[in-house]
């Protein structure tokens, strides 16, 4: 368990918060020391060369440090999933955009019976510091393509802030992290920014519990951004397509292993549901 952790309170689900970074060393500095006590916080570092593995070591101590075995966010939160040992499992981003302090109401909603807390920057409560006037107009079309190809009903596909149950992680069949490389240089599907859309699509098809939460994208506090609006817009059109075609993963399973793995996860959510009181309390003294 990591020194930032703390023994849950009774009733409190075990949280392990996954974070792919590659040369963030400047904002971990900023937003490792905001995280609440939690049972484990695993950091993927992408073979960073600014130092972002020594900074997280010196900000929290006892954090979790993997490296990730390809390139890609896809490959990063895969390999950060592989060595979570909690009972929820939160996305949370290292460049500072996403706010820690929403993370009991992720939690709450899992609580609530859902399998996957999805954060919503349009609903009410919600918003967004980072949105240009064409990344949302894209991100509204692509919304759209997917409610109506495969049933579904977000207001915010493509937002990476996301929680759910570690039970619901064979649902999304992302891409084995001991994979090597492909020969032609190309990643593996699922490794790269499609990642959020691969696991929302999945887990509807799935047939889980989807709760969307209101949050607050706020501005990368130092670098620049690795994604591009054009070419990631077309590879998330490309996922949504290819799960529309794929053999649902639902179908692909009996239809008792299904209802079985469907009934854990409600039973776990019932269970875990006394309170959050073990979430609000200030970051330990490791990571001040």
């Amino acid at each position: 368990m990591s020194q930032h952790s703390g023994a849950p309170a009774p009733g409190i689900p075990r949280i392990s918060i996954v974070i792919p970074a590659r040369n963030e060393a400047r904002n971990l500095e900023v937003v490792l020391p905001t995280l609440p006590a939690v049972h484990q916080v695993i950091l993927v570092d992408g073979h960073s060369v600014d130092g972002t593995v020594e900074t997280a070591l010196r900000v929290l101590p006892g954090i979790e440090v993997i490296q990730q075995t390809r390139r890609g966010k896809g490959n990063a939160l895969a390999c950060g999933f592989a060595a979570v040992t909690g009972d929820i499992v939160v996305m949370f981003d290292a460049d500072g955009s996403a706010d820690s302090g929403e993370i009991p109401a992720f939690v709450e909603a899992l609580l609530g019976g859902a399998h996957l807390a999805k954060g919503s920057r349009f609903l009410p409560g919600g918003g967004s510091a980072d949105l240009t006037v064409i990344r949302r107009i894209g991100n509204l079309g692509l919304n759209l393509v997917t409610n109506v190809l495969l049933g579904t009903r977000y207001t915010d596909l493509c937002y990476g802030y996301n929680a759910f149950w570690t039970e619901a992680l064979p649902h999304l069949d992302l891409p084995d992290p001991g994979l090597p490389e492909r020969e032609d240089g190309r990643m593996h599907w699922g490794d790269g920014f499609e990642i959020e859309t691969i696991l929302n699509c999945r887990i509807a098809v799935a047939g889980l519990v989807i709760a969307e939460v209101p949050s607050v994208e706020k501005l990368r506090i130092h670098g620049v951004s690795n994604l591009s609006a054009v070419r990631d817009g077309f590879r998330v059109l490309k996922t949504i397509l290819d799960e529309r075609r794929r053999p649902e993963a639902g179908r692909s399973r009996p239809a008792i292993q299904r209802m079985q793995a469907l009934q854990r996860l409600q039973l776990l959510a019932a269970l875990r549901r006394p309170s959050l009181r073990g979430l609000e309390q200030e970051p330990t003294e490791e990571a001040a």
